[in-house]
């Protein structure tokens, strides 16, 4: 284990990557300079100075193999549990019943790192589990701030964060944060007592608008190749 600075913690990370992406099929596995995507998360979180435990969680054995080469615990996941109407909160549950049968361990901290966010790495990860422990939060989850003029539509379009007769500039709209999906963090407590990745007294943890791309598709992958220098 290792040492958060004051306390000795058990921190796991869970790593969902079933094998049937509809956007792109295999996803996990696609190369993007010459690694595949699932390698940019399993090193985030090997290489975090915080996470005691990295497992990644896969219906399919390809992705199982490549995790172990990665230097990651692979753990089995049953195909109803790895469906795109599956939540991801159900492969944590199955970890930490898998690790608590298996090994007797349960953590203090679960990590849930998505392979859709590679520009997350080691030290946004370690940022993020120092906030929830600084400012004792329950859960914390990665974000990025924006100033939009913001608009709803039903019958008609309606502004939500401003009045279009007194428009202001958008330095002064007061900052929008999207969930980026790169970072969830949460106490075992507070994931046992809502089944919820995000619960209780909840953070935020900022990161650049440019770090949270997220690859959901193939134009995505493009783009993401691009950001990496990868030629082909």
């Amino acid at each position: 284990m290792k040492n958060t600075g004051n306390n000795t913690m058990n921190i796991l990370s869970v790593i969902p990557a079933r094998g049937g992406s509809k956007g792109i099929p295999r996803k996990n596995l696609k190369n993007i300079n010459k690694k595949p995507l699932l390698y940019y998360t399993v090193n985030a979180s090997l290489s975090s100075k915080l996470i005691t435990k990295t497992i990644v969680s896969s219906d399919d054995n390809a992705i199982l193999k490549k995790a172990k080469e990665l230097g990651a615990i692979g753990i089995k996941r049953p195909k109803k549990l790895a469906t795109s109407f599956s939540i991801v909160e159900s492969s944590i549950e199955h970890a930490l019943e898998y690790l608590k049968k298996n090994e007797k361990y349960v953590p203090d901290l679960i990590v849930l790192l998505q392979n859709t966010s590679p520009q997350r790495n080691a030290k946004h990860v370690d940022a993020a589990i120092k906030l929830l422990l600084k400012k004792k939060y329950d859960s914390i989850l990665s974000v990025f701030s924006s100033h939009y003029f913001l608009w709803t539509q039903k019958n008609y379009a309606k502004a939500t964060n401003y009045d279009p007769l007194n428009r202001i500039t958008r330095q002064k709209i007061e900052p929008q944060f999207t969930e980026n999906g790169a970072i969830y963090v949460t106490t075992s407590k507070s994931f046992q007592k809502s089944k919820c990745r995000i619960s209780g007294k909840i953070g935020l943890y900022e990161m650049k608008k440019t770090e949270s791309f997220e690859v959901d598709d193939l134009d995505d992958l493009a783009i993401i190749k691009k950001l990496f220098g990868d030629k082909k």
